[in-house]
């Protein structure tokens, strides 16, 4: 029996980018699959593709800034599958790009609230469900802005630095529980977020500084987060797995 066979993976913001290569490298690898976003169109397209290849995928709508939201989302995962064994906890926003000082409180509260807050709700209400099954294995995204600082992006580089933090910590408290926190932390990803975050050629920009030459692909992300749960990483917990050809060398 193949390792993930009979298990379930649940995935925020896997209506595109990293969060549906991720869904599908689940589903390929055997596991039914929970995809969870606010964006209903294009989630729905990521459980048709899984369909498509032969797997089983549910969508349940949420707002991972919304406890309420999140809480139903694990009793749903839980009602249609019966348990849950891996959680990549990827939705995320880069918010308002420019100078700290003429960000609003509005903006930093949306971008905390989705990028930091959501992730500690999600695993505020996976962790429990893991606990009764005894075990599980979670994997955050962060990103290298969770390891440097970047100029005009101080709340999202703030938000990261925070996802980073809170997966070492509850990877420590939980690692005797058999439950295993890791994050991961891209580099400049072929998705819609930088493109909308610098224009087209900002983009080309930021491809230009990582020494590979080229932004990442969405599958080079999911395939760090997969191994990260598998057994072959089985002594690895609150690791921050950078994938960013090179940049932060």
């Amino acid at each position: 029996m193949a390792e993930f066979d009979h298990k379930v993976a649940l995935v925020t913001g896997g209506s595109s980018g990293i969060g549906r290569a991720a869904a599908l490298a689940f589903a390929q690898k055997g596991a039914k699959v929970v995809v969870a976003s606010r964006r209903v169109k294009e989630s729905e397209e990521t459980v048709a593709l899984i369909q498509a290849a032969g797997s089983e995928a549910i969508f349940v709508q949420t707002d991972i800034t919304q406890a309420a939201e999140v809480e139903n989302l694990i009793a749903k995962t839980v009602a249609t599958y019966d348990r849950l064994d891996y959680a990549f906890n990827n939705a995320g926003i880069e918010g308002a790009v420019g100078p700290s000082i003429e960000q609003t409180e509005e903006a930093w509260d949306h971008i905390i609230d989705t990028n930091l807050k959501g992730v500690w709700l999600s695993m505020k209400y996976q962790i429990p469900q893991m606990l009764k099954q005894g075990g599980g294995a979670i994997v955050n995204n962060a990103s290298i802005g969770g390891l440097i600082g970047s100029v005009n992006l101080s709340i999202y580089t703030a938000s990261k630095h925070g996802v980073i933090g809170l997966t070492k910590s509850l990877a420590l408290e939980h690692a005797k529980n058999n439950i295993r926190i890791n994050v991961v932390c891209p580099g400049g990803i072929d998705t819609e977020m930088p493109e909308r975050a610098f224009g087209e050629e900002g983009k080309l920009q930021l491809a230009a500084l990582h020494p590979i030459g080229r932004l990442g692909k969405p599958e080079e992300i999911s395939s760090g987060v997969v191994w990260l749960c598998s057994d072959a990483a089985s002594f690895i917990t609150g690791h921050p797995l950078v994938i960013d050809g090179g940049f932060t060398v």
